[in-house]
């Protein structure tokens, strides 16, 4: 049996990352693990652009439609289960494929960071927001000045979970944190183009999005949850409410979407960037299937 390893595919949205993992997936005869914060959500199809119904049949897809859009999945959620379905898979001598834009999934993964499974307290986190920014970034900075220097004093999610985790546990969450890396060997892949090429890939796929009839899929989304749902607050979904709420034009929309996603790239690629063990590829290359087969080995 060949030794057990992970082939992740990362970059920022539009890059290609599903097209080129469905290739390099049929060849090995592999599964996909999706590494995308949204496509774990039921019903948010077109505008997280999750796999179609073909793609999952030439290829087996998982962490994709394994929560409600009223339910909340950690970081520590998926992480605890790719890493079983990575364990699966492996003892069934499968090296399967992690593919996606969003970098804590992957990240969590290939670095094996250790999440302090505290879930979310509402409550807590309401008083604490009651307080302003500034004095609990004040409160962190007593109770553990170790999380307060790795965050920005102006970033209140950040702060309100390090509090959270610390009122709920009695430990500050930098003491729950760090990295236990998997014991197998990870190849990794990165996709990335010429920024003008990747303006023009985003905005194809917002245009796709569109004649998928994705004004329709939030339309339902709102009528069946209401507008207040966290996920419509999302890239896209956000734009395409107000058009529906008639606060802007479908061209507006589209354009507001198009120059938020690429912000959004950007970001992406600034993340991936960091990680020196990731092997880019130009998205746009005409041999990039078979060039990255020849580098998986």
């Amino acid at each position: 049996m060949p030794k057990p390893r992970l082939i992740t595919i990362c970059g920022a949205t539009a890059t290609g990352k599903s097209g080129l993992a469905l290739e390099i997936a049929r060849r090995i005869g592999a599964p996909i693990l999706s590494a995308d914060s949204r496509q774990v959500y039921r019903e948010f199809d077109i505008g997280t652009a999750k796999p179609t119904t073909d793609d999952r049949q030439l290829v087996p897809h998982y962490l994709i439609d394994i929560c409600n859009p009223t339910e909340t999945l950690t970081v520590a959620d998926y992480q605890q289960q790719a890493q079983a379905f990575i364990e699966k898979f492996h003892q069934e001598g499968t090296a399967p494929l992690l593919v996606g834009g969003t970098g804590l999934y992957v990240k969590a993964i290939t670095r094996g960071l250790k999440i302090p499974r505290v879930p979310p307290h509402p409550q807590l986190r309401s008083q604490l927001s009651q307080l302003g920014q500034p004095y609990c970034y004040e409160i962190l900075q007593q109770v553990d000045g170790v999380a307060a220097q790795k965050i920005d004093s102006r970033d209140p999610t950040r702060t309100l979970r390090a509090l959270e985790v610390f009122y709920t546990t009695g430990l500050p969450i930098s003491q729950l944190q760090g990295e236990n890396p998997p014991n197998y060997s990870i190849v990794q892949i990165g996709l990335d183009c010429d920024r003008s090429m990747l303006d023009d890939r985003i905005r194809r796929r917002v245009g796709q999005m569109l004649e998928m009839g994705w004004i329709a899929e939030v339309e339902t989304l709102c009528r069946k949850y209401g507008t207040d749902l966290p996920l419509l607050a999302t890239l896209g979904y956000a734009e395409i409410k107000q058009y529906l709420a008639g606060e802007i034009s479908l061209a507006e929309a589209t354009e507001l979407t198009v120059l938020h996603t690429r912000q959004f790239a950007k970001r992406q690629r600034t993340w991936f960037r960091r990680y020196p063990e990731i092997h880019w590829f130009d998205a746009d290359r005409s041999d990039l299937v078979e060039a990255v087969w020849q580098y998986i080995g």
